[in-house]
């Protein structure tokens, strides 16, 4: 079914990624440093600043300038990017109700949808490449889409990984990490496969509690462990999030 993005328009136009990094450019305060600025105690500001700014670049956070990012009104109306979400490929059985079909795509069914948008010259996308779209109108492929995998189901990487290679298409895969290594779900490695290969690794929590019902810790257990875990497997900075249960 398709992924809303009413959410990341408003974190666009603050300039903002929902992310689990420590790390939060000042876009404000890019490239207005004072050329011989100390502060109390003799600190070089500036200097700090420049180390903040690489820090960020390390680790993968792209600090874009405020004045290059569009306004709201501007993003919204936007053309619009189709972002497939998916969850469950498999084959439905008797027992299979109807409302779990909502969330379960039979394996032929899957492989027609992409033989469909390949045919059609379709061409996946990434976050990054959709975040520079819609805040700089950055150039997109023709015909883009975004997939998007959530739950860490096995069945994405042995089912729907083979189908997307056959056309060179990458996606966006929401690990939710309780699951892992757990059976009928990937493994660490299968998920450190899939960040090699290109494709994106983001959080869906720890364990798919409603960000609703967040109580203190819950916000360390479900968001800020979880991130740290899937840079520690994958190598990379994770900056994407997907809500259980949308917004």
């Amino acid at each position: 079914m398709p992924r809303v993005l009413t959410a990341l328009s408003i974190f666009l136009s603050t300039a903002i990624l929902t992310t689990g990094c420590d790390i939060k450019p000042d876009l404000n305060a890019a490239s207005s440093v004072p050329a011989s600025v100390n502060g109390a105690g003799g600190k070089d500001l500036k200097k700090e600043k420049e180390n903040e700014f690489a820090s960020a670049k390390d680790s993968g956070i792209v600090t874009v300038n405020a004045k290059s990012i569009a306004d709201a009104a501007t993003i919204i109306a936007r053309k619009q990017v189709p972002v497939l979400c998916y969850h469950h490929i498999k084959d439905w059985t008797a027992k299979t109700s109807a409302r779990a079909k909502d969330y379960i795509v039979p394996v032929d069914a899957f492989r027609d949808q992409l033989k469909m948008l390949a045919d059609s010259g379709y061409q996946t996308v990434l976050p990054d490449q959709l975040f520079n779209y819609l805040a700089t109108n950055a150039p997109l492929p023709p015909k883009p889409v975004m997939l998007t995998f959530d739950d860490t189901d096995l069945e994405q990487y042995t089912v729907a990984l083979p189908e997307m290679k056959k056309y060179g298409f990458k996606g966006v895969f929401f690990i939710m990490t309780v699951s892992l290594n757990r059976p009928n779900y990937m493994t660490k490695e299968q998920v450190r496969s899939l960040a090699d290969e290109g494709h994106e690794i983001g959080s869906h929590t720890w364990d798919h509690r409603n960000v609703k019902l967040y109580q203190e810790e819950d916000w360390a257990t479900q968001i800020d462990k979880p991130t740290k875990q899937l840079e520690a497997i994958t190598g990379k900075p994770v900056r994407y999030f997907a809500y259980p249960f949308g917004l």
